[in-house]
């Protein structure tokens, strides 16, 4: 289906120039977790290990920001903290590492994920990068990934020199959706891929059951391409792009860009969407998807839907975990766009923005 003469922004006309400032600016927790805090971080009683690591939390965050203690004159600053949080699907590890950002202050903190901490790299380049990251107290890494050696070996000596410049870190990294609910941990495999730094981080282990319960249905069928561009048409800011296009223009800009891609884009609609064809499309997809997530925007999927996005080979490959996780994120949030639709539809109105995505988010 063609898309509508009706004058529509795409996103495939956008080429955001990001300035380093804005990199460094944008390392913040995402804006479902933009007030979580230590207090808010509901503890279940029958796993005493939540409220344990979360008053261990407490106690990094007194030492990172404390003052160096003087000895005959000098200054003289303790080990800096190194701490993982691993635990299984949905118990918390999330809103813990952002409560840590904000106890510690966003403005002293670099927080981002795994990819965003390598596409940091690539913009910048290594020495730049930490050079940058040097300048505060915390570096957080959400989701540190385990599944590809090249990346993993860039942010293990990124972790390391910026440990040995005194930044402290923490750390979660993601987990198999077999393994959602079922306790999976994966501090193992963590301490094994960073190996010399496996000595300098402290595991906190968290247990619990996922407080989600997978309520968020992902199966829903998709939007007919004619009711997306409907939907989008006449909505102040939306974007309505081809699938396939849309993923070849991913191509010409910097995956550290995709983020600005979306700036002051309210709903995102995707017509003919369909399975990707090969990995490097499918790889670039999920930051975007990441992205959009993090953004809380949601999205209108014509097409297939994320039904068969991504090949059975891809997911039973090694990026599987980015796959699943893209999968999950792409369904809640074209759940939301969905009832967007429907509160539209009900009150003869375009939707408005801000579908809130429900409180309980605590991972």
């Amino acid at each position: 289906m063609q898309i509508p003469d009706e004058q529509v922004p795409r996103l495939v006309d956008r080429f955001p120039q990001v300035p380093t400032d804005r990199l460094l600016a944008q390392l913040v927790p995402p804006r479902h977790f933009a007030h979580a805090t230590f207090d808010g971080y509901l503890a279940s009683p029958d796993h005493p290990s939540q409220a344990q690591a979360r008053g261990r939390l407490r106690e990094v965050a007194h030492e990172i920001v404390r003052p160096a203690r003087r000895r005959w004159g000098r200054a003289r600053r303790e080990p800096v903290p190194a701490v993982y949080l691993d635990g299984g699907f949905g118990v918390g590890k999330t809103h813990l590492l952002a409560s840590l950002a904000h106890a510690v202050g966003v403005e002293r903190t670099a927080y981002g994920t795994f990819v965003e901490f390598t596409h940091l790299v690539g913009a910048l380049g290594f020495a730049a990068t930490v050079d940058a990251l040097a300048a505060r107290s915390l570096v957080a890494i959400d989701e540190f990934e385990l599944d590809d050696p090249g990346d993993t070996l860039i942010v293990t000596r990124l972790v390391r020199e910026l440990a040995d410049r005194g930044v402290a870190v923490a750390a979660t990294s993601n987990t198999l959706p077999e393994s959602l609910g079922e306790g999976r941990f994966a501090a193992e495999d963590f301490l094994r891929e960073i190996q010399a730094l496996a000595d300098r981080f402290e595991v906190l282990r968290i247990d619990g059951e996922d407080y989600r319960h997978r309520a968020v249905r992902t199966d829903e069928p998709p939007l007919a391409d004619a009711d997306v561009a409907a939907a989008v048409v006449g909505r102040p800011g939306a974007t309505l792009d081809d699938f396939a296009a849309l993923t070849a223009h991913l191509a010409q800009v910097h995956p550290s860009r995709f983020g600005a891609l979306l700036d002051d884009v309210p709903l995102v609609g995707l017509m003919a969407v369909g399975p990707v064809p090969d990995q490097d499309v499918a790889l670039r997809l999920v930051v975007l998807v990441d992205r959009l997530y993090d953004r809380d925007v949601p999205v209108l999927l014509g097409g297939t839907g994320e039904h068969g996005l991504f090949s059975p080979a891809m997911l039973r490959g090694g990026y599987r975990k980015k796959y699943y996780r893209a999968l999950s994120r792409l369904g809640a949030l074209a759940e939301e766009g969905r009832v967007l639709v429907e509160q539209a539809a009900a009150g003869g109105e375009h939707p408005a923005a801000g579908v809130d995505r429900p409180a309980a988010g605590q991972d």
